[in-house]
C-alpha cells in the first residue's frame, strides 16, 4: 500500500509541476503577446507624431526655396519683368539696320542669357521631398515587423493553450486563444498622402 501510495503521490507531484511549468509558460507567452502589443502601439504613435511635423518641414522649406529661387532669379537678371526685356530685345531685333545695331542687340540677348543662365542656388526641397519619402518606407516597415512580431507571438501563446495538454491547463487557468492581428477594413488602399499636403 505505501508503495502504491508513494506511486500516486509521485504522480501528483509530476502533475503539479508540470502545470506550474505550463502556468507559468502561458503566463510568459501572455506576457510576450502584450509587449508585442505594446511595440504596435508605440510605431503607431511614432509615424502619428513624426510624420505630421515631417511633412510640414518639407512644405515649408519648398515654399521658402520657391520664394528665394524666384527672387534671386529676378535680382540676379537685373531685369525686374523678363517677359518685358524679352519683348524689348524682339523689337529691337526687328528695328536693327546696321552690323552695329545687330550686334548691340545681340550683346543684349547674350548678356540675358548669361544672367539668367549664372548658377542657381542648389535646391534642397527635392532631398526633403526623398528624407520624407524614406521616413515614410521606413516607418511602415517598422510598423510592419511590429505586427509581424504580435502575430508571431500570439501564435505561440495560442499553440501553447491550444495543444493537449496545454489546452487543459489553460482552460483551468482562463488563458483564452487570442486574435492575430488584423487590418481594418479599408486599409488595403494606400493612404493619398497628397491629401496630408493639402492640409
Amino acid at each position: 500500500m505505501k508503495k502504491g501510495l508513494l506511486i500516486v503521490l509521485g504522480i501528483v507531484l509530476l502533475l503539479g509541476f508540470y502545470g506550474c511549468g505550463k502556468y507559468n509558460g502561458l503566463v510568459t507567452s501572455d506576457e510576450d503577446v502584450k509587449r508585442a502589443w505594446g511595440d504596435v502601439q508605440t510605431q503607431y504613435q511614432r509615424r502619428a507624431d513624426l510624420l505630421p511635423s515631417l511633412i510640414a518641414t518639407v512644405k515649408k522649406a519648398a515654399e521658402n526655396e520657391k520664394d528665394i529661387l524666384t527672387n534671386v532669379t529676378n535680382a540676379r537678371a537685373g531685369i525686374p519683368n523678363l517677359e518685358k526685356e524679352a519683348s524689348d530685345i524682339k523689337d529691337a531685333a526687328s528695328k536693327a539696320q546696321t552690323p552695329a545695331d545687330l550686334n548691340a542687340v545681340g550683346d543684349r540677348i547674350n548678356t540675358a542669357i548669361k544672367i539668367t543662365m549664372e548658377a542657381y542656388p542648389t535646391i534642397r526641397s527635392t532631398e526633403a521631398f526623398l528624407g520624407l519619402q524614406s521616413q515614410l518606407e521606413g516607418t511602415e516597415n517598422r510598423i510592419q515587423t511590429s505586427r509581424s512580431d504580435y502575430n508571431a507571438a500570439v501564435r505561440n501563446f495560442n499553440v501553447s493553450a491550444r495543444t493537449f495538454p496545454g489546452n487543459i491547463f489553460a482552460g483551468m487557468f482562463g488563458f483564452k486563444a487570442k486574435d492575430e492581428f488584423k487590418a481594418t477594413e479599408g486599409s488595403e488602399k494606400a493612404p493619398d498622402v497628397e491629401k496630408l499636403f493639402d492640409k
